[in-house]
C-alpha cells in the first residue's frame, strides 16, 4: 500500500468505529458484531500492508491524528459495552452456582 492508501485504510477504520458507537449507544449488538468484524478486516489489510516507515512527516501527522481520533471513539464504545459485560460475567457466574447447588 502507498501513503495515501495507508491514510485511507486508517480513515476507514475511523469511520467505522464512529459507525459502532452509533449502534453500541442503541444496543444494536447484531450490527456491533457485523462493524466490528469489518474493522478486524481492516486492521488486518493494515498489518499485512502497512508501509507506514516510508509515510512522509504530513503523512505520518496524519495518521497519528487518526489513531488518536480512533482511541477516543473506542473509550466511549467501551463506556457501553463494559457494563454489558459485567453483567453477563454476573449471570454465568450465578448459573454456574446453581449448576452445582443441583
Amino acid at each position: 500500500m502507498n501513503g495515501s492508501e495507508i491514510i485511507t485504510t486508517y480513515e476507514a477504520i475511523l469511520i467505522t468505529t464512529g459507525q459502532m458507537l452509533k449502534v453500541v449507544q442503541r444496543a444494536d449488538w447484531r450490527n456491533l458484531i457485523v462493524l466490528e468484524q469489518e474493522c478486524r478486516n481492516l486492521i488486518q489489510k493494515i498489518i499485512i500492508n502497512d508501509e507506514s516507515k516510508m509515510l512522509s512527516d504530513e503523512l505520518r501527522q496524519r495518521k497519528l491524528e487518526i489513531i488518536q481520533q480512533i482511541l477516543a471513539v473506542d473509550a466511549e464504545i467501551r463506556t457501553f459495552t463494559q457494563p454489558w459485560t459485567v453483567q453477563l460475567q454476573i449471570i454465568l457466574r450465578n448459573t454456574i452456582r446453581e449448576h452445582r447447588l443441583t
